[in-house]
């Protein structure tokens, strides 16, 4: 077992390495301001598109997992720019494949929205 903090203090200490890891994200990556305004702008619509408690978890799952997916790509971005500023094939590579788990996150968000929302809308048809 490491050494260290155990029991609540271990876990108030966890929280607030995760707020600092949101806000370093917030503030330093344009992507993540974006997707984040998309999840608070279809948060609220959520509740309206959604007929029942399992649609509106089918609807908030994908844009959670966008934004955990964008905290990993950054991490791997920042990671890899840490360890130097020249080319290398598998850095681009760690890059590219970040940057195509968020593309398939916002996929993910389209597969499930439209055929629920177009559901909805049919209904006041």
């Amino acid at each position: 077992m490491k050494p260290g903090k155990t029991g609540i203090a271990r876990i108030i200490d966890a929280t607030g390495y995760s707020l600092k890891g949101l806000k370093a994200c917030y503030r330093g990556e344009a992507a993540f301001r974006q997707e984040l305004l998309l999840v608070l702008v279809l948060t609220p619509l959520s509740f309206w598109v959604a007929g029942t408690v399992v649609e509106w978890i089918l609807l908030m799952g994908p844009l959670l997992l966008l934004l955990i997916v964008e905290l990993l790509n950054s991490a791997v971005e920042a990671a890899v720019d840490r360890i130097g500023d020249e080319r290398h094939i598998l850095s681009g590579r760690a890059k590219d494949m970040g940057s195509a788990a968020v593309l398939l996150s916002l996929l993910l968000i389209a597969i499930t929205w439209l055929p629920i929302a177009w559901q909805r809308l049919q209904e006041f048809a």
